[in-house]
């Protein structure tokens, strides 16, 4: 039962500000929030139900899934004439993570065994969300550097075509990036699964 990620969204603001050069200054503003979403359910065939028909809707399969990160990029480049061509100056790149998780209501009624699987399975949910915003996070940063990495063109359309373009590439790769997480999380689902639940089993024992 692999979690997923909501399709990313990239609109970068272009703002053309031709002055005199200053200091090339960079940004990057990173938020994230939480939102949950209720399953109910005695046995866990009745959780794994409310899962699929409660959770999250993903455009890109069609499906619903336990949890999800909706991830939004944005920002600002400034351009300013430096020797008499178009240079960046100010970049302000931001990042807007959103996790949605399950929040199971009768988890205070559960017997042992089934809090205990519940327990597991929805850590492992958020973990998987909170890598899904951490690799945002890191082409976050990874785009700011980029743009500030830019050298000066003959004139301010060359450069905006080279900013375009950088940031159509760093949002491919992020979208790579989290696309092959999604892939190497599904594959090692069941045993991860079991893997934390005999953890779980033995911490509970030597209590």
């Amino acid at each position: 039962m692999p979690s997923g990620r909501i399709s990313s969204t990239a609109l970068l603001i272009l703002a053309l500000a031709l002055g005199h050069a200053g200091n090339a200054m960079a940004e990057t503003q990173i938020s994230k929030s939480f939102s949950y979403f209720s399953v109910g359910g005695r046995t866990a065939e009745e959780l794994d139900k409310a899962l699929s028909s409660h959770g999250p809707l993903m455009k890109s399969t069609g499906a619903r899934h336990p949890g999800a990160t909706k991830i939004k990029f944005g920002g600002t480049v400034t351009y300013v004439n430096r020797s008499g061509k178009c240079a960046v100056g100010n970049v302000k790149v931001t990042l807007n993570t959103k996790l949605i998780l399950p929040r199971w209501t009768n988890r205070k009624r559960a017997g042992r065994d089934l809090g205990l699987v519940w327990d597991t399975l929805s850590s492992d949910i958020k973990r998987h969300e909170e890598r899904h915003a951490e690799i945002a996070r890191t082409h976050a940063r990874d785009l700011e550097r980029s743009f500030m990495a830019l050298r000066p063109e003959a004139d301010c359309e060359r450069l905006q075509a080279r900013v375009a373009r950088v940031s159509e590439t760093a949002i491919a790769a992020h979208d790579r990036d989290q696309a092959r997480f999604d892939r190497v999380e599904a594959a090692n689902f069941d045993r991860r699964m079991i893997r934390l639940l005999q953890y779980r089993l033995d911490t509970l024992r030597k209590q």
